[in-house]
């Protein structure tokens, strides 16, 4: 069978970035990280001549302090320690979900989701402890490793309510000369995310989420 040589169409290539996109929110470290995000969401809203639609959703992140000049990962820096890709990637999995493009793998009923109270964060918990507790994730962002930090994220049936994130984190102390093997057998949970208020009012931490704050050192 002899290809086609002519130009593909808008829902080929709509349908092709949409797949990048869900593929780097997933492994955003192999896809070149934030700025990979960044891009593949300009050319998705251009594709689809809403060209204003990134922009006004930076300047909604930046008034709520979810977007600094260095990006998401600024946002971050003061509340989780390390370089914490899948917490970044899932900040824009938000708008990739409000515009039809996030892809989940599960959903979950509205019971379900009413289920995940943020108080479940008043104790420290390990990843096997949510998975336990509330299944597979709609979106696992990180690699699959059960060793290293990652964020899961669980959607509920309908596309109004929020997402909720669990901020797993996994490695060494700050004043510790290696970083391997890290200091827990599997990640523990630093906070419980939800919402679209102002960014850090969206965070429930855990006992060990407060202790290793950076802002707090």
């Amino acid at each position: 069978m002899t290809a086609s040589c002519g130009p593909r169409s808008f829902t080929e290539i709509r349908d092709y970035l949409v797949g990048q996109l869900n593929s780097a929110l997933r492994r955003p470290g192999m896809f070149g990280g934030e700025m990979a995000l960044r891009l593949l969401l300009d050319h998705l809203v251009y594709a689809e001549h809403q060209d204003e639609a990134w922009a006004q959703e930076r300047r909604a992140m930046e008034s709520r302090g979810a977007f600094t000049s260095i990006g998401v990962k600024g946002a971050f820096k003061t509340l989780v320690p390390g370089d914490y890709e899948g917490g970044v990637a899932s900040v824009y999995a938000e708008f990739a979900h409000v515009r039809g493009w996030l892809e989940a793998d599960r959903v979950l009923t509205a019971e379900e989701h009413e289920s995940m109270l943020r108080t479940w964060a008043a104790q420290d918990r390990v990843l096997s402890e949510v998975l336990e507790t509330f299944g597979p994730p709609s979106v696992l962002f990180g690699g699959s490793n059960p060793l290293y930090g990652k964020t899961l994220s669980y959607l509920a049936e309908q596309a109004k309510e929020p997402m909720i994130f669990f901020h797993l984190w996994n490695g060494t102390d700050p004043d510790a000369e290696s970083t391997w093997p890290p200091i827990y057998g599997e990640p523990v949970l630093l906070a419980v995310r939800c919402g679209t208020g102002p960014f850090r009012d969206t965070f429930t931490f855990t006992p060990e989420g407060r202790k290793r704050r950076p802002d707090t050192e």
